[in-house]
């Protein structure tokens, strides 16, 4: 009740201003009887009303809201019971003995109460069970204790038979409730915050002493006291279990238990200082020994204490590092499940050890984990890819990086750009980490550009910036060159129109390349101006092509929507070593002139 919240709170305020107008009112005189029962039964509708909102609040909460609604029931019958007897009282101020329907009511109501207690789990497991039960067990036998002391002892030293049997029952009863009250105060699911449950506990072992807490300041008007302030905690309990389960609400969070009770030792110091006081007529060497064990238990108690009060400091230290951990594991795991990129982890054999998320999409199967990789690259990337990770191999710990191909379940190849890092000395990994970035879209269309950049739009023949290229990486090797020109095209492209000219030039490209062969490369120069280039072929070897070329161009070629056509060729060859392109591209291009003059000049 010290949070500024409840200290602003109506109820708690109206329920400490009718404990504090009850004691001098009750103490003066003034019909204590009749305003002690008049008290308990407006506190009887509250606790069920109080009751009701408990229940709606546990959503979800099978146990507690079972809890909450026999809390109901139970209260609707004392309301029953002590409404009766606060009519009886008015009616006749004297009467002094409890009717017997009242008696029922309330025996219901703890009936009802008890085993609903008693039913709820306990929720712990193992140790921490058998913790559960020993803590509760230990409060009980102090509650035990001072009932003893204070109500059963004097009653069962009495003369009447009757009254002791009755004190023994009532107590027996009423160590069953305060049983089931420290059986939810001690449980993990209890259906109330601990606060709210001490404070419960107390109402109710407070009103089971009341009788004879009387008896000891003598005096019957105390009786009344104790009875209604007692009764005024039980629904201040259950207001402030509804004030703080809608701040937990509220907040998305809930009150903290320790890993360890204090009532259990407050149990224990309390029966010794009942020890204590029960002893003013022994001599003074059993005083000397209960002042030792006193002493010696206050000792044990306070270094429990201290250990358990370090023990749970560390253990909500652990307790929120682990908190962190899993919090960083969760956000790396998001992280890795939505990435694009790929990691994996390869083993002894190059098989994969781990693989995220993202390697379906490159493997086309959701468990890559136990592949071997190598069987999935490429055939003309595996050199590449062997000298990556020998490369990884020769440098632990540093970065290398290559762009190789692997082999997708549908058959196709994705590229990758793969950088890795051998980490097979680290014992957290034992193993190569690959990053890869699928770049399949990327490397296509630099492909593309790099084929448009090299190759004629309309023939698809390489242009001269690849015959360039090929001769620049032939260096000294001899080759031969051939250059042709079309005999004749010029006529038919203004005879027939360009679409028929560009129909009769792709063709041309066809043949050239048919009869080239995979060794050499055929070139569009521009126009109807072709060449032919033919690495380590002597001036023999390009004669012989280029005679062959020559009667394959005659053949006719058939172009939809014309009469076959007839082109011929001026084709001339020059040879030499490949580091002089332009000489050979001169000196074959002067050939094939003369070619073409000698054939005008017949």
């Amino acid at each position: 009740m010290g949070k500024p919240g409840f200290r602003r709170d109506p109820l708690l305020l109206a329920y400490a201003a009718l404990a504090v107008l009850s004691v001098p009112w009750l103490l003066a005189g003034f019909a204590p009887r009749s305003s002690s029962w008049a008290v308990q039964t407006a506190l009887d509708v509250a606790l069920v009303w109080s009751g009701g909102r408990l229940a709606r609040l546990a959503t979800g909460q099978r146990h507690a809201r079972r809890f909450w609604r026999a809390l109901q029931v139970a209260m609707v019958c004392c309301t029953a019971g002590d409404a009766y007897q606060t009519v009886l009282v008015v009616l006749d101020p004297r009467r002094a003995d409890i009717s017997v329907l009242q008696t029922v009511m309330v025996v219901v109501a703890m009936t009802i109460m008890a085993v609903t207690m008693l039913c709820h789990p306990l929720g712990a497991t193992g140790r921490q069970r058998l913790r559960l039960w020993l803590d509760a067990i230990t409060v009980l036998a102090g509650v035990a204790i001072f009932l003893w002391y204070f109500s059963l002892a004097p009653q069962l030293s009495g003369a009447h038979a009757t009254d002791r049997y009755v004190a023994a029952a009532s107590a027996a009863v009423m160590l069953v409730v305060v049983f089931g009250v420290l059986k939810l105060v001690f449980s993990d699911p209890a259906p109330f915050t601990l606060s709210a449950g001490v404070i419960a506990a107390v109402g109710i072992t407070a009103t089971a002493l009341g009788t004879s807490l009387s008896l000891v300041f003598s005096g019957g008007r105390i009786t009344f006291v104790v009875q209604v302030l007692s009764c005024i905690l039980i629904p201040v309990s259950l207001r402030l279990q509804e004030l703080q389960l809608r701040r937990r609400s509220a907040t998305r969070g809930g009150e903290r238990r320790g890993r360890y009770s204090r009532t259990p030792y407050i149990a224990v110091i309390a029966t010794e200082v009942l020890l204590v006081v029960a002893l003013p007529r022994t001599d003074l060497r059993i005083w000397g020994v209960t002042v030792g064990v006193v002493a010696i238990t206050a000792l044990v108690l306070g270094r429990q204490l201290v250990a358990f009060t370090d023990n749970d400091r560390l253990l909500t230290s652990l307790d929120r590092s682990l908190a962190d951990l899993h919090e960083q594991k969760e956000w790396f795991r998001s992280l890795v499940q939505h990435a694009s990129d790929v990691t994996l982890v390869v083993g002894p054999g190059d098989i994969i050890s781990y693989a995220s998320p993202a390697a379906a999409r490159i493997f086309g199967s959701d468990e890559p984990i136990g592949l071997q990789v190598a069987t999935y690259v490429h055939p003309d990337d595996l050199v590449l890819f062997q000298e990556l990770t020998a490369v990884l191999a020769a440098t632990p710990g540093t970065d290398a990086a290559a762009q190789v191909r692997l082999l997708h379940a549908d058959g196709t190849y994705r590229w990758l750009d793969l950088v890795g890092a051998d980490l097979t000395g680290n014992p957290s990994v034992r193993g190569v980490v690959f990053n890869a970035r699928d770049v399949t879209e990327a490397r296509e269309l630099q492909d593309q550009l790099r084929h448009e950049a090299t190759h004629d739009g309309l023939t698809g023949l390489a242009n001269r910036a690849l015959l360039a290229e090929h001769l620049a990486a032939a260096g000294t090797t001899q080759v031969s060159v051939l250059v042709a020109d079309l005999d004749g095209f010029k006529q038919i492209n203004d005879a027939h129109g360009h679409h028929v000219g560009d129909e009769l030039l792709i063709a041309v490209a066809q043949r050239l390349r048919t009869g080239l062969g995979p060794t050499g490369l055929a070139v569009r120069l521009g126009g109807d101006e072709f060449a032919l280039l033919l690495p380590g072929a002597g001036p023999r070897e390009a004669g012989n092509l280029a005679a062959d070329i020559s009667l394959a161009l005659l053949a006719p070629v058939e172009i939809e929507g014309t009469p076959s056509l007839r082109i011929g060729a001026s084709i001339g060859i020059a040879t030499g070593p490949a580091n002089n392109p332009d000489r050979l591209l001169r000196e074959a291009d002067a050939a094939m002139y003369r070619v073409k003059h000698d054939r005008a000049a017949i």
